[in-house]
């Protein structure tokens, strides 16, 4: 996914202020243009985005943070296969029904056993009637939001708050890819995009990271 949504962007204001505090308890300076970014993210987060409503997005973060101390994924991680054992994964209950199950189980796959994903668990996913583009934009939001908890922990302060959804509809707005043949999931060919995401590479430019989830590019 681009970073060309912080351009020209403003964090929220109250959202900015909440990072900043966090940040205030840091026992060493925190960059400005760190707070700024984590803030635009936790903004950007909340507003309706590509395929999911504000309040599903903010739910998919919710559901990453829960990933992470998820017994049952503990227990599959484990396991000779994921599907070998039987359990429910550990949901944040201010969250409860915003998503589906089959959404809450991909996330907790992909952030906690990502070496094991397969082509035939998105592939359940779409049989659910979850789209790939779905699946892409979720795994955004769980790699945004696992990157600022993390930097977080390093700094040694607490996890942001998630913010307050913004009401409004998704775009819904699917960029022309090619079928998924090198990937688990259709992206954009292996050449300069066209205009609006001329600005995701160049020619000099073009790897399978920045392809990865072109998809869903904003």
């Amino acid at each position: 996914m681009k970073l060309g949504f912080t351009l020209g962007q403003a964090p929220d204001e109250a959202v900015l202020a909440g990072v900043q505090a966090d940040m205030a308890r840091c026992c060493v300076p925190v960059r400005d243009d760190v707070i700024e970014a984590h803030a635009l993210i936790l903004t950007r987060l909340a507003r309706p985005g590509t395929w999911w409503r504000g309040a599903e997005r903010v739910a998919i973060a919710a559901a990453t943070r829960s990933a992470r101390d998820c017994t049952y994924c503990e227990a599959r991680k484990s396991a000779l296969s994921p599907y070998a054992v039987a359990g429910n994964h550990r949901v944040n209950p201010y969250y409860q029904g915003l998503l589906p199950a089959a959404v809450i189980d991909i996330i907790h796959f992909a952030t906690t056993d990502a070496s094991r994903m397969t082509k035939e668990a998105i592939g359940r996913l779409v049989a659910a009637g979850i789209s790939e583009a779905h699946y892409v934009e979720a795994l955004g939001i769980a790699v945004a939001v696992r990157s600022v908890d993390q930097a977080c922990r390093g700094l040694g302060v607490r996890l942001h708050e998630l913010p307050a959804p913004v009401a409004g509809e998704p775009s819904r707005i699917r960029p022309e890819v090619e079928p998924a043949a090198e990937a688990f999931v259709p992206m954009l060919a292996a050449r300069p995009p066209a205009p609006p995401n001329d600005d995701l590479w160049d020619a000099n430019s073009i790897y399978f990271g920045l392809r990865a989830m072109s998809l869903v590019p904003d």
